[in-house]
């Protein structure tokens, strides 16, 4: 720490380098919070999760009752334990609420005083916060599985809806209607993402197994369709042309667009190259997936490593994501979660499930240090190496995140 601190003051190196290796050991040391949780206003299992991307501080959450809640993520009470409280809902008892299970939920991107909710009922609701009323409603044909909208886009406003249809629709806010619909799915769609480098692209994951990539600019049809087996003939005539050997739904692009990940039915992570299309074939191994509706998972891209957090079953695996490697499984929901979010200013996680909770997942870097030592000397005798620098390697970082200083103190 003391070598990073000089050669920061000093110009030797980047100032982001030092926050680049303390996020990237502070996302894999999490550990359920002691000091921090969610006041519980749910009575439904949650179902999608978002922070406001103005000042990453407010917590949406949408649940299978139809209601939606914000909660203060910022500690205001000048005590180390406390609990977020609920800003604002929409009730059981509010008129405007779904009437059935809200699927997806996301913030405005340029602005926190608006957020936009869909699901079961087949419609897509724009809420204003401060009187939490939808200022405009769009109806749908068939259940809204999943909806998105660009958080990078300034030539358009569009939001992005799968439903129990085949058709992606694509629905205006700056008019007010349905701008048109993409056409080339053969199954309902159950996740949408929009790129994060790219605001023409968008990428839908469907019950026909497949991934198909967007330019929003033509109507003719699909940019690219995602195969996993890169081109080559498959041994299964069903696996042939297809992204996944099930459903697909979940999808997430990594931070610089480069990359999609995406979650099918058939167990499997799959991470694709967004430019040329390509599986990258890495092998994360077998994710148990038995949701039919869309899982909402987070990629943390660190300084030399990224992180993906994945839920399956009641737990949420963290991997590697460049290699595959599970770093950690997080234990703490009692049954299935459904979606979690990462807060990338902090590092810290968030995760709803069906059990009606939301759990908060913070760094515990000096418990997760000491689990290690314990495990290592009991694995094996002390070597002549630094334990301190082993654990260092083993978590992704680098042997610099630690200073001889410290060694020697």
């Amino acid at each position: 720490m003391l070598n990073f601190l000089s050669s920061r003051e000093s110009g030797i190196d980047d100032p982001n380098l030092l926050r680049g290796y303390e996020s990237t050991k502070r996302a894999v040391s999490l550990e359920l919070s002691k000091h921090r949780d969610v006041e519980r206003v749910h009575y439904g299992g949650v179902n999608s999760l978002d922070l406001d991307v103005v000042e990453s501080r407010y917590l949406l959450s949408g649940t299978t009752d139809g209601t939606v809640h914000i909660h203060d993520t910022v500690n205001l009470t000048g005590d180390v334990k406390f609990t977020l409280k609920a800003l604002a809902n929409v009730s059981r008892s509010n008129k405007h609420k779904h009437k059935h299970s809200v699927e997806t939920v996301q913030w405005y991107p340029l602005d926190s005083g608006m957020f936009l909710s869909s699901g079961g009922d087949k419609q897509l609701k724009v809420w204003d916060t401060n009187s939490m009323v939808p200022v405009d409603e769009y109806e749908f044909k068939g259940i809204i599985y999943s909806h998105h909208m660009s958080a990078i886009a300034v030539k358009h406003s569009l939001v992005a809806a799968g439903c129990h249809s085949s058709s992606l629709q694509l629905v205006d806010l700056k008019s007010g209607s349905a701008s048109h619909m993409l056409k080339g799915h053969q199954g309902s769609i159950f996740s949408v993402k929009w790129s994060t480098r790219d605001e023409f692209l968008l990428a839908s994951g469907s019950a026909d197994n497949r991934i198909l990539l967007w330019d929003i600019r033509s109507s003719k049809g699909p940019m690219m369709h995602l195969d996993q087996h890169n081109g080559l003939e498959s041994d299964n005539y069903f696996d042939g042309c297809t992204s996944h050997g099930g459903y697909v739904n979940g999808l997430c692009f990594t931070q610089n667009g480069l990359h999609l990940l995406s979650y099918g039915t058939d167990n499997r992570l799959r991470l694709w190259n967004t430019t040329t299309g390509q599986n990258t074939l890495v092998n994360y191994g077998r994710i148990r997936n038995d949701s039919k509706k869309c899982v909402q998972f987070s990629v943390f891209n660190g300084s030399r490593t990224n992180f993906v957090f994945v839920p399956e079953a009641s737990n949420i695996k963290v991997f590697d994501m460049h290699n595959g490697n599970r770093l950690s499984i997080l234990r703490g929901h009692y049954t299935q979660v459904n979606c979690c979010k990462l807060h990338r200013d902090y590092q810290e996680l968030y995760s709803g499930g069906n059990d009606c909770n939301i759990l908060i997942w913070t760094p515990e870097t000096d418990k997760a240090y000491d689990d290690h030592i314990k495990a290592q000397k009991r694995e094996q005798p002390a070597s002549g190496r630094s334990e301190r620098n082993s654990f260092v390697r083993r978590t992704g970082a680098t042997n610099d995140t630690w200073s001889s200083d410290e060694e020697e103190s």
